[in-house]
């Protein structure tokens, strides 16, 4: 078993194999199932995530009013030929953004590695697969890649708002978004390594704010910014860019911040943008409504 990128990539590299694979052996021996049984629960999941996006590009709205709609609004205009970015980035943002609607209108999400994170990975995903044109199993090898580096991170630092701030929901997922990114287009471990450290250290420091206690606001659209984040380190990593720092380092730093950090500002909406004016009045509305 692995116990940190460093060990990830040379288990990979030994065995003259992707991360997925290493991550699938790592499955199969943990949790004493076989290769067919481990795959079929990940298509499950891959699934769940083609739902969510497809219900939250149709468009919906969350019970609080706060979030819904900006997935479904974004593919109207790129649809305008108006678009300053490029298309595979925004078309990777709605999506992040629609599985995260989807998650705020209590729909049904796969975490990735948390709900308030849940756009990213399906997000970058399914944006990808319009240049890439991936197999049905190498998809599913993106999620198990992803899982890898997000089984590092959960083991070295934390995927909890409430423990390390958003850097440690957004920011993991966006790192793991990376690395799959990369080994999806043809990547080394290394690089996949690279693009997870790119990634992570250019959202450290993320608080975790939300919004009268709401996983809405901002976390819908940090998964935008999430997505395009993973998107431009990935195409860094493979450019051939690597990070001064190493991967784990970068992990071993953010677990470092989010113990350092405020608890107001660590999903106690009790700081940031959730102590703004704005955000104390649509938290007395929202919580007038519901009473």
């Amino acid at each position: 078993m692995f116990r940190n990128v460093r060990e990830l990539v040379e288990m990979a590299v030994d065995k003259n194999v992707p991360i997925s694979e290493v991550m699938i052996l790592q499955e199969i021996e943990v949790r004493g199932c076989t290769r067919d049984e481990v795959v079929s629960k990940m298509d499950t999941n891959l699934k769940v995530m083609e739902q969510a996006v497809e219900r939250g590009i149709a468009g919906v709205k969350s019970h609080s009013g706060l979030t819904g709609g900006a997935a479904r609004q974004l593919r109207e205009y790129m649809n305008s030929g108006k678009m300053l970015s490029g298309e595979t980035i925004l078309d990777a943002v709605s999506k992040a953004m629609a599985t995260n609607e989807v998650n705020a209108a209590m729909g049904t999400i796969c975490a990735t590695p948390t709900a308030g994170s849940a756009g990213v990975v399906p997000g970058t995903l399914f944006a990808v697969i319009e240049k890439l044109n991936p197999t049905r199993e190498q998809m599913i090898r993106f999620l198990f890649t992803s899982g890898a580096f997000g089984f590092v991170v959960a083991n070295n630092a934390s995927i909890s708002g409430a423990a390390g701030g958003c850097q440690a929901e957004v920011g993991s997922a966006a790192g793991m978004a990376s690395a799959a990114i990369v080994e999806m287009a043809g990547g080394t471990p290394q690089q996949s390594a690279e693009a997870m450290a790119i990634t992570l250290k250019n959202m450290l420091g993320l608080v975790c704010d939300p919004v009268a206690g709401l996983v809405e606001v901002p976390c819908v659209k940090r998964n935008a910014m999430g997505a395009a984040n993973a998107m431009v380190a990935a195409d860094m990593a493979l450019a051939g860019i690597t990070s001064t720092i190493p991967c784990d380092e970068v992990i071993e730093a953010m677990f470092r911040i989010g113990q350092s950090m405020s608890d107001t500002l660590k999903e106690t909406a009790q700081g940031g943008l959730a102590a703004t004016p704005t955000g104390k009045r649509l938290a007395e509305e929202i919580f007038g409504k519901s009473q």
